[in-house]
């Protein structure tokens, strides 16, 4: 069934009786050709590519809980692509430009709003940072404009621009970045996957592989085994558990990012807003709260809660930077857990079990990525092969030192 607004008018005036579960919910078969373990925008998003692009209609998706229950429902919703380093550059803006066209590609109202992302920088040498990596956005042919003080005052006029200690020099802003609906994004990608053939098998845990000798036959689950020809990992903050159960040690640590989302207010922001000398990002959701973020409880965890002492320093980040913040509400606030590499970027690649990949090690870029993740994974489970724009997530830059430190800030997960 295609959503229209036909559909829609259609449905309004005979009782909304004509519509149908969005995706089917069926039984495990014994055997797949492909099983994708994490039903979040990742998983979801590679088996759809895996059946739209690849013609790959034998495929199971695995979720332990409910689609869209884990991470990308966890997050503050930002899509861009404004990246220094030639790892990375290419892969998100083939992401952005992915998003541009998701609407339209699965049929499924995403809400996705390109309006702007704008980084503030608070030194001359922040600002000259900011110079080098929008030249090399622009090499990449990706939007960027260096936005001086007056700049950013016309856009938000009401950022604290006095401040003795972090002054507003300019800012760097990607305008195509913006925000999208998370949770639809699981949900349009996964009926879109169902549609094509994909089963999708939610409260379905995954509880070991069947590994015989160094080769994935398939997994053992609470719905009892089930065999694949190919297993994909995408978990998001599960992936150092899940692995285990392989045998597999990553170079990954788990941490609990918190977000935050105040009650409505009238129209404030234009876009999205980080401020760089405090890691404190905010925007306004269409109901009116404004979304904010920051850094990470500095501890290994897999607790889906937060702490005070981080609530306290984002807090302080958003009142420094607009103090009139002070004066919202505070609705709700959550954690969810993130997969810290070693670099700050993530991997897709093949394992040494054979028929065994893995995607994980998002870091906080996980959700913008989701598009381009379940490409680049897809075209790794189907033809064995790298994505053009993923060639260098792989396990061994690690080894080789070959490391994509985006922020040149050394292998330290919380100085990411």
């Amino acid at each position: 069934m295609r959503y229209s607004g036909f559909k829609v008018l259609k449905e309004a005036l005979t009782g909304h009786k004509g519509w149908k579960p969005a995706w089917r919910d069926p039984a495990p078969k014994p055997h797949y050709d492909i099983l994708v373990i994490g039903g979040g925008g990742h998983g979801l998003a590679t088996a759809y590519y895996l059946a739209k692009v690849f013609g790959k209609a034998n495929v199971a998706v695995l979720e332990k809980g409910w689609i869209g229950g884990g991470n990308v429902g966890r997050n503050t919703t930002i899509i861009r692509s404004n990246y220094l380093l030639d790892g990375n550059e290419p892969f998100y803006e083939f992401s952005m430009k992915l998003w541009e066209g998701l609407e339209q590609d699965f049929n499924f109202n995403a809400m996705v709003s390109q309006r702007g992302v704008l980084n503030l920088c608070h030194t001359d040498a922040q600002r000259d940072a900011f110079r080098r990596r929008g030249n090399a956005m622009r090499l990449n042919g990706v939007d960027a404009e260096l936005l001086d003080t007056e700049g950013v005052r016309r856009m938000a006029p009401f950022l604290n621009f006095e401040n003795a200690r972090f002054p507003i020099k300019g800012g760097l802003l990607q305008p195509r970045g913006g925000t999208v609906r998370h949770d639809a994004v699981a949900w349009g990608y996964a009926r879109g996957a169902d549609m094509r053939g994909v089963d999708i098998i939610q409260n379905c845990e995954v509880t070991g592989f069947r590994i015989e000798n160094g080769i994935c036959k398939g997994v053992e689950t609470t719905r009892g085994f089930i065999g694949a020809g190919k297993v994909g990992v995408a978990v998001a903050g599960s992936s150092g558990r899940v692995m285990a159960k392989a045998g597999m040690r990553l170079p990954i640590e788990s941490h609990v990012l918190q977000a935050f989302v105040s009650e409505g207010l009238k129209p404030l922001l234009p876009g999205v807003i980080t401020y760089g000398a405090g890691h404190f990002y905010v925007s306004q959701s269409d109901k009116g709260g404004l979304v904010f973020g920051g850094d990470i409880d500095g501890y290994n965890s897999y607790a889906q809660r937060g702490n005070l002492p981080v609530v306290e320093d984002v807090c302080e980040g958003g009142m420094s930077l607009m103090p009139m913040i002070g004066r919202a509400k505070l609705l709700r606030m959550w954690g969810g857990i993130m997969d810290m590499s070693m670099d700050g970027s993530p991997i897709i690649d093949r394992t040494d079990t054979e028929r065994l990949y893995f995607n994980g090690g998002w870091c906080y870029g996980g959700f913008k990525a989701t598009p381009a993740s379940g490409w680049a994974f897809a075209h790794l489970l189907a033809t064995g092969n790298p994505h053009e724009t993923a060639t260098a997530y792989r396990f061994d830059r690690f080894r080789k030192g070959l490391m994509i430190d985006e922020k040149g800030m050394g292998a330290q997960p919380n100085l990411h």
